[in-house]
């Protein structure tokens, strides 16, 4: 599952994992308790993100 998605959505609603899991499946990053191929791609795209943002300012 995406962790950046998770632990952000942790930050806006507290220790809620309806709220969590149900946000995550709804926008299609995961189905039922499985990574979808969308969610993968998220999470790979955030840590090429972070890795470009940190050669640039670093």
């Amino acid at each position: 599952m995406p962790k950046f998605l998770e632990e952000k959505l942790k930050k806006e609603y507290g220790n809620n994992p309806g709220v969590i899991y149900g946000t995550m499946n709804k926008i299609g990053a995961m189905k039922g308790n499985k990574e979808t191929a969308k969610g993968r791609a998220m999470e790979k795209k955030h840590v090429k993100d972070k890795a470009l943002s940190r050669a640039k300012n670093g």
